[in-house]
């Protein structure tokens, strides 16, 4: 199994065959979510904000939209827009889409003053482009834009369930 700080930077460099090579390794699960995590932290302290608690809450928020989004993933991509090639299962995406999330540890970098809404809208920009080739990769894709187009159906479905969710919770301001 190669080093996880081998693979981070050769992911966010959007290295085409790291993501192949993480799609076959079974054993690399647990790296992709310490990538999730680690970008999570990342975003927590250059936010700065959340404090210790709130970052533990946070890294245990992105390991659970994680799993979503890989399994919304999994269900989009093999069932509603395969390619006649297309074979994968929930686990290659969760590790494909896991190591997708390493331009995010760029974010550290948001808590120095008057840089913080630059670095984040870089690494959303870079992370999206990681996600891109993490999906096309292990949907077996050869059309980019149909990754695309799986990621942006997935974000509005992510979006309304977590509307619905704040809803459910009371989480979202109420008219008075």
């Amino acid at each position: 199994m190669a080093g996880l700080q081998s693979r981070m930077i050769r992911a966010a460099k959007l290295d085409v065959d790291l993501y192949e090579e993480v799609e076959a390794d079974k054993g690399a699960f647990g790296q992709a979510m310490a990538v999730v995590a680690l970008s999570s932290i990342a975003a927590g302290i250059g936010r700065f904000e959340a404090g210790v608690v709130g970052m533990l809450i946070g890294v245990l928020a992105a390991i659970i939209t994680w799993y979503i989004w890989a399994y919304l993933t999994y269900i989009i991509g093999t069932k509603l827009l395969p390619e006649r090639q297309t074979e994968a299962d929930h686990g290659e995406l969760l590790r494909t889409i896991g190591f997708a999330s390493s331009p995010g540890l760029i974010r550290v970098f948001g808590i120095i003053p008057g840089l913080t809404e630059i670095v984040f809208f870089v690494a959303s920009i870079w992370m999206l482009m990681a996600m891109v080739i993490a999906v096309r990769q292990a949907l077996d894709y050869e059309s980019t834009w149909r990754a695309i187009g799986v990621c942006i159906i997935g974000w509005v479905i992510q979006i309304i369930m977590l509307s619905f969710l704040l809803t459910f919770l009371g989480g979202s301001p109420q008219p008075t």
